[in-house]
């Protein structure tokens, strides 16, 4: 829903100090967010980084969200905080236009004898709610949504459409969903009889915490004996899979197309880029931060950066690079040789 809201009220949101141009007040107000280079009238931005200090020099903006050394370049009002992005965050929650994924239950839900609907929940058409489902109060249920059987929905918890939770699958409050995404398949697990794959029950589940946000085409495999579990504050991008038994510490973030297998602890405040690769039955600590295109294959026990993947290069010196690669292990033994012949 639209709605405008005065500079004090953003301010007071965010935490900022409000520091008005002539031509405002207190109470003018903002409709919506913007670029510096495309803000206008009732409009407010945002400079986190001095590179675009042109920009805010000529901003149409009604305001820019800024840091105090970057004040003295505002001909605008500005909202003044330690972190502009933090704050743009915010401002953008109070905007915030998003639609509602369901409004009220439709006739054309199917939804079970036995389920527990909480105060004001919402169910879109086509969704499927089976017995012994729990939803909390406020959850939204979009169109086409699949929710299995005894599986539980926290308070404010939503779904987009089309998002399938297997049964039992247990979701925490203040989580969001997003389309297409699958939480509880099985997960990838067969024992080999003489060349035959033994198909292994995945009799565990998926548990998620509060706050978790996951994106649209990623899958979360149900354990096999234990349960999967996410963590609070944990955000997943779009199209990742995290295996069966996979445990995800509090506040950590993963960027689209990771894969992470099975039996896999990742620990708390971890920054995991795009392509990443993490090899099963490892343990990765807190404060770890993996850039995009890594291969991970051993656990990584040391707060810090770890990077793996090889920037693009023009076809030539990749080609020269990889010769080389094939050449290292005979050059080593060289080296050896020579070493060896220098302490005689």
């Amino acid at each position: 829903m639209n709605q405008t809201v005065s500079l004090q009220q953003l301010a007071d949101k965010i935490g900022a100090s409000l520091h008005l141009a002539d031509s405002d007040s207190a109470d003018t107000q903002i409709h919506s967010l913007s670029t510096l280079a495309s803000a206008g009238n009732g409009q407010i931005s945002f400079l986190s980084n001095s590179r675009y200090r042109s920009q805010l020099e000529k901003t149409a903006a009604q305001a820019v969200i800024l840091k105090s050394e970057d004040l003295s370049h505002c001909q605008c009002s500005a909202l003044v905080m330690d972190n502009p992005y933090v704050g743009f965050a915010l401002a953008a929650q109070l905007l915030d236009s998003t639609p509602r994924s369901a409004d009220g239950i439709s006739p054309l839900a199917v939804i079970a004898d036995n389920v527990e609907l909480g105060k004001n929940v919402s169910i879109g058409p086509h969704a499927v709610i089976e017995s012994g489902v729990k939803l909390a109060d406020n959850v939204q249920i979009g169109p086409g949504c699949f929710i299995g059987k005894d599986a539980i929905v926290g308070a404010n918890t939503k779904l987009w459409a089309n998002v399938t939770l297997y049964h039992r699958v247990v979701l925490g409050q203040d989580c969001l969903i997003q389309s297409a995404t699958v939480i509880g398949a099985d997960g990838f697990g067969y024992a080999n009889d003489k060349g035959r794959w033994v198909k292994i029950p995945q009799l565990g589940t998926v548990v998620l915490g509060d706050r978790v946000e996951i994106g649209a085409s990623s899958t979360i495999d149900r354990g096999a004996l234990d349960d999967t579990i996410i963590s609070n504050g944990v955000i997943i991008d779009n199209q990742c899979q995290i295996a069966h038994n996979v445990v995800i510490g509090e506040n950590t973030a993963i960027a689209g197309c990771t894969v992470v297998a099975g039996s896999t602890t990742i620990g708390r405040h971890c920054t995991v880029g795009g392509l990443v690769g993490i090899n099963g039955h490892m343990e990765i600590c807190d404060n770890v931060y993996i850039t995009g295109m890594s291969m991970v294959t051993k656990s990584i026990n040391k707060p810090g950066v770890y990077s793996s993947g090889m920037p693009a290069t023009e076809n030539r010196e990749w080609r020269k690079n990889g010769v080389a690669l094939r050449n290292l292990s005979t050059l080593n033994q060289r080296v050896k040789a020579l070493e060896k012949s220098h302490l005689k």
